[in-house]
């Protein structure tokens, strides 16, 4: 069975968006070099306009890249889900995508993709596990992967650390209550206006 893992960009002061879900610099990284992150077309994540897809630095490409491949389930919230409109039903990284949430999927949303709906964290990632098969389980960070993290079901964190303040926001572990430790970092890769870390969670 593959690892959980929980991941997103993160400013130094721990904030993965504003007040307003506008995630600002943060994801700016994605498209400030000249190395594709994946060899398939991922042009309708584009934010730059040029049409060219994710291209990162040659360093943040080969940390990215391999955990980008060995995705096979996303969970992520319905915050998100509604923010993003699902990614219409093509998910940047695996094949399958577990949103929870107390409402269902909308009425006639892209019946074509593999996308559940389900109540609870612990349910949430136990269908991502079967799913995703020997697979990655990627959680997005904020308060679903603040309750997936307490609920002791994330094997490892990773942040890409950007460097700007919000000074408020949207947390990336959520209203996570508690002390939960993480072992020392093992993986630092510094990359261009970002910087990846890696910590297994301790048990």
């Amino acid at each position: 069975m593959g690892i959980v893992i929980m991941n997103n960009s993160v400013s130094v002061d721990g904030f993965i968006a504003d007040e307003h879900d506008d995630v600002g610099p943060l994801h700016d990284w994605y498209w400030n070099g000249d190395t594709p992150i994946t060899d398939v077309g991922d042009e309708g994540y584009d934010h730059s306009g040029a049409g060219t897809g994710f291209k990162v630095s040659r360093a943040s490409a080969a940390y990215v890249g391999p955990i980008w491949a060995s995705i096979g389930t996303i969970v992520m919230g319905r915050n998100l889900f509604d923010l993003v409109n699902g990614w219409e039903g093509r998910p940047p990284a695996g094949d399958h995508v577990v949103v929870v949430s107390h409402r269902p999927k909308p009425d006639g949303w892209h019946p074509e993709a593999s996308y559940h709906f389900v109540d609870s964290v612990t349910e949430a990632i136990a269908k991502a596990r079967e799913l995703a098969g020997e697979r990655t389980v990627a959680v997005n960070a904020g308060d679903v992967g603040g309750q997936i993290l307490a609920a002791g079901l994330v094997d490892e964190v990773a942040m890409d650390v950007v460097p700007v303040v919000f000074g408020s926001g949207k947390r990336y572990f959520g209203s996570i209550g508690g002390q939960h430790l993480l072992e020392d970092p093992h993986e630092v890769i510094q990359g261009d206006r970002v910087l990846h870390l890696r910590f297994k969670v301790r048990r």
